[in-house]
């Protein structure tokens, strides 16, 4: 009766045991679906913040994929749910690969870790709807930027050529400040090129007109230098001029582990994520929280989010 008792009581407490680490199996789980779910809207509010007048609506299909439908009635898909190395991220990505890693708008001393690459991951399927969808169509969209006292080509769409322009002003007025800036700048290497990436089947974001290339080194490139001399020429690299462009919508190449120092891509996708939402604590406020949401606009993109996914 004794050991019946004892075995009962083991019985309990190893059910008891397995039930606790169900539970918290459970809870991690739920803890983790209910913080992808923060992430993803705020992904799709800044992708809203960054293309306004491309992106209409978000959808929720019935085996609960998500896309996001622009003007023309085109869908992208959020999460394929695939994973995926780097290279397959690069070659097929989604919006949840291209917006996963988070841009650091803070300077840095140091390359960032191979692995860190926030911006390299390029949806095709939204640079087409934005800014041109061939060769033809993207040059009808192109404007002379003064750079310097040359112009150049960039594509006019989204903001993209007047931010640039924004760039230019602040940099010609930093630069009667600062001689030394000038030869950071000058001579550009360039921007529109409608050309695709060495190696890959991939298009440049030359090819669309939204990035450019600033004076050539040959410590820039991480395929024409090694680290050590890519960290050489990143910590003597002007900070200020990464502000501007920051400041403006660009992203830097000289923040990938691939590092890119001459290269300067208009992102606001990646930059409205990285000023509104680069907090991974800040999981207990309302998902919008650090957004101007009282903006008719910005809560309007709110509601068509909410409204989306809860179908």
């Amino acid at each position: 009766m004794k050991k019946m008792i004892i075995m009962l009581m083991c019985i309990v407490l190893f059910t008891g045991c397995i039930q606790k680490e169900s539970l918290q199996n459970i809870t991690s789980m739920d803890e983790r679906n209910r913080i992808y779910n923060i992430i993803m809207k705020q992904d799709l509010l800044s992708l809203m913040m960054a293309y306004p007048e491309y992106i209409k609506d978000v959808e929720r299909e019935k085996d609960n994929k998500i896309y996001i439908v622009t003007k023309s009635g085109k869908r992208i898909l959020y999460d394929d749910k695939r994973r995926k190395n780097l290279n397959e991220k690069l070659s097929n990505p989604d919006l949840q690969d291209m917006m996963q890693q988070i841009y650091p708008i803070y300077s840095i001393k140091n390359l960032m870790r191979k692995t860190l690459n926030p911006g390299r991951i390029r949806v095709y399927g939204l640079l087409k709807e934005v800014y041109g969808n061939s060769k033809e169509q993207i040059k009808s969209n192109l404007v002379g930027v003064k750079v310097g006292y040359k112009y150049y080509p960039f594509n006019r769409k989204n903001n993209a050529a007047d931010s640039l322009q924004k760039v230019m002003k602040e940099l010609m007025i930093l630069m009667k400040k600062r001689k030394d800036i000038y030869s950071f700048v000058f001579p550009t290497s360039g921007t529109f090129n409608y050309r695709y990436i060495a190696g890959t089947n991939r298009l440049s974001p030359h090819a669309f007109g939204i990035a450019i290339d600033l004076k050539r080194d040959k410590k820039d490139y991480w395929k024409w230098a090694s680290r050590e001399d890519g960290q050489k020429r990143l910590a003597s690299y002007p900070k200020e001029i990464v502000k501007i462009f920051e400041k403006n919508n660009f992203i830097w190449g000289g923040k990938w582990g691939h590092f890119d120092i001459l290269h300067f891509e208009y992102r606001p996708e990646l930059i409205i994520k990285s000023r509104y939402f680069s907090d991974k604590t800040n999981y207990k406020k309302p998902w919008y929280d650090g957004v101007p949401y009282e903006d008719p606009t910005i809560k309007s993109y709110i509601q068509i989010i909410e409204k989306g996914l809860s179908k």
